[in-house]
């Protein structure tokens, strides 16, 4: 999975064909010793709102729609122009958050990709920006490419940057104060600023947050200069580029991958100190005794967000109760639900199938 923001391929503002043909060459040579390839783009805003008339990217939510909707078809016309020589088709795929909400949407999705993939074609990946309000207001594409890389399993996310990677205390020198590796993502937040470019729409801050999203469900993460010539070939060949950020130990199974990367929990459950310990330390289920409140109505089966008493995140799960069930058997014993609700859909309110663990030392 390659990333590439605008501050990358439109600096300024202006698509920059110099980008693309540095970026489809990269491609082409990947694809030629059959390495899978998906590669989610920015670029579409900053490619269409001179077409507008404007100055500079806009920044109303009506004028970044129609930015995106004049500057995607152009963005993939180049892709397409820049890998056709290679005998490359690429395929167009926008995405919303409701893709990755939605467990069925979330399939669709995934089983279009992997067709393509299979059938030789590039799917390129961006967000549905000219129809999606949220997703201009608070995303970027750097959290989409992690979910989209763990919607695909995929083996490796490289971030394409302005930036060379995440920088050491001393950044006067860039070129050579790039730190090679973290072991948990939360080590490297201290070095950043939360900054971005001025055509993008994320930073530094959003990148590390795409990696702490990929890390937890076993896929390691790059951040790599975008102005690199070979950058991506030269990594998978074994070159020390970019920052590594190293994948957690643990394979995690589709259903759990999901839970934890469903954008928006439909409520949280607190819990006591003893059930922290048993979720976190002992992988066990989430039982009525531990819970201490309920925050938020959600029904059986919406996932929810498990946080501490002092409102750190532990984990998301699929809740096997609705929150007005839970009010009433928080703090009881399992062989208490009967009796407290006439009924019993199952000892655990999260089953630890069903629960993904946060990333661990975050918070």
């Amino acid at each position: 999975m390659i990333k590439v923001g605008s501050a990358v391929l439109a600096p300024g503002g202006e698509l920059s064909a110099a980008s693309v043909r540095r970026l489809c060459s990269q491609v082409s040579e990947l694809v030629s010793n059959r390495v899978q390839i998906v590669i989610v783009s920015s670029g579409a805003v900053a490619s269409g709102f001179r077409a507008l008339g404007l100055d500079a990217p806009p920044k109303t939510i009506r004028l970044k729609q129609a930015a995106a909707a004049i500057g995607q078809q152009r963005l993939m016309a180049r892709y397409a122009a820049g890998l056709e020589k290679s005998r490359i088709s690429v395929a167009q795929v926008l995405l919303t958050a409701e893709d990755f909400e939605q467990r069925s949407r979330f399939l669709n999705a995934r089983h279009t990709l992997e067709t393509l993939l299979e059938r030789g074609i590039v799917p390129i990946i961006n967000e549905n920006d000219s129809v999606s309000f949220d997703e201009i207001k608070l995303g970027d594409n750097d959290r989409l490419s992690a979910l989209a890389a763990a919607m695909l399993r995929a083996d490796l996310l490289v971030m394409l940057s302005s930036a060379p990677g995440v920088l050491g205390a001393d950044a006067r020198n860039e070129n050579t104060n790039v730190i090679p590796s973290f072991d948990r993502v939360e080590d490297a937040r201290r070095h950043v600023r939360a900054d971005k470019s001025a055509v993008g729409t994320g930073g530094m801050t959003t990148k590390l947050d795409a990696a702490a999203v990929v890390t937890r469900v076993g896929i390691p993460a790059i951040i790599a200069p975008g102005s690199l010539v070979r950058a991506v070939p030269r990594i998978l060949a074994g070159e020390l580029i970019g920052t590594f950020f190293q994948p957690q130990s643990g394979s995690t199974d589709g259903r759990r991958r999901w839970i934890g990367l469903a954008a928006k929990a439909k409520g949280r459950v607190v819990i006591d100190a003893g059930a922290a310990k048993a979720l976190c330390s002992r992988g066990a289920s989430l039982l009525p005794s531990g819970i201490t409140s309920v925050e938020g109505a959600f029904e059986q089966g919406e996932v929810v967000e498990v946080r501490d008493d002092a409102g750190k995140p532990l984990a998301k799960g699929l809740s096997a109760y609705s929150s007005a069930e839970i009010e009433r058997i928080r703090g009881k014993k399992a062989s208490e639900i009967v009796k407290v609700l006439g009924y019993s859909h199952c000892d655990e309110v999260i089953h630890r199938d069903d629960l993904l663990l946060a990333e661990k030392g975050a918070g």
